[in-house]
């Protein structure tokens, strides 16, 4: 199609304080699969036809960007605006006005996500001339929409109403971390008022101001499978889904050395890890670099 949106992901954060783990690194640096969070976002923004990307960072930012540079490497063009302080969605993205002119995609770097169909959210949002376009997915699991936000549809099948982190679910259908929005954003946000609950400025009732001023939102039902990573057990959930989807028993990363007896299961080492005994890591992550000395069996384990 002719029009081009712009790729914007949020990887502007405090860092990661993964409980119960002390692992302090940005949130999108997070491997799954070996493969930064991040990575797999710049790659879907690839395959729908977006090479200019917007990358907003924060503490921590030089990871960030000395792990991606300029994109080349991932046939993209990344730029770099940094969120000084630390305010909330809404509050990054308002950091983009005199970034973007025209319509964008947006991605939250810290989910881990497996779209189904990219494109479609996209012609929805040009065909029908939307204000937004908001990725979501049925959640059997009421606690992942709490984590996340409510989405409340009228008849019509537009969107009425979005609850940030909602204590009562009404229904379940979920917001994922990823919108495409309209220049009118910009307007909406800075009307936006500071939360009392988080102290922040938060996208949903932005969305929420977009939706009162008459705008068209729609949902699109584009997400096979994410997850908000807030705990250790979320990140060996994502690399425990992404291996069955690979098809793969186990993944090991260049440079890796294991005693000749040990035993790999269901598992996920990165590169150079060293084992020294004939034991069995099964359902486990191991970072990258990480020399396991231990003599005893690691089952779901998650090693830094």
């Amino acid at each position: 199609m002719s029009q081009k949106l712009t790729g914007v992901i949020l990887a502007a954060g405090k860092g990661s304080r993964i409980q119960p783990l002390n692992l302090y690194l940005p949130k999108p640096l997070l491997p799954v699969c070996n493969k930064p969070i991040i990575q797999y976002q710049l790659e879907d923004m690839r395959n729908i036809g977006v090479h200019d990307v917007i990358i907003v960072v924060g503490h921590l930012k030089e990871e960030i960007i000395s792990y991606f540079g300029d994109g080349s490497s991932l046939g993209l063009h990344i730029r770099y605006v940094e969120q000084r302080e630390t305010l909330g969605i809404a509050h990054a993205v308002a950091q983009l006005e005199n970034e973007v002119n025209s319509p964008f995609i947006l991605f939250l770097g810290d989910i881990f996500l497996v779209s189904k169909d990219l494109p479609a959210m996209e012609r929805m949002f040009w065909e029908r001339r939307a204000g937004a376009v908001l990725a979501v997915k049925r959640e059997k699991n009421p606690e992942y929409i709490r984590r996340n936000f409510a989405v409340i549809l009228h008849g019509s099948g537009t969107v009425t109403r979005v609850i940030e982190k909602p204590r009562y679910i009404t229904n379940d259908l979920k917001g994922c971390g990823v919108y495409i929005f309209d220049l009118a954003i910009f307007d909406a946000i800075r009307r936006t008022p500071r939360t009392a609950q988080r102290d922040e400025y938060e996208i949903t009732n932005s969305i929420q101001i977009l939706i009162d001023d008459g705008y068209p939102v729609y949902p699109a039902e584009v997400i096979d499978w994410d997850m908000n990573i807030t705990f250790a057990c979320d990140l060996l959930e994502c690399n425990r889904n992404q291996l069955a989807r690979l098809g793969k028993p186990c993944l090991l990363g260049e440079g890796v050395a294991i005693h000749p007896e040990a035993r790999i299961e269901g598992s996920v080492l990165g590169a150079g890890v060293t084992v020294d005994h004939p034991i069995t890591i099964r359902d486990s992550l191991v970072f990258s670099g990480v020399h396991i000395t231990a003599d005893h069996n690691i089952e779901r384990g998650l090693l830094t």
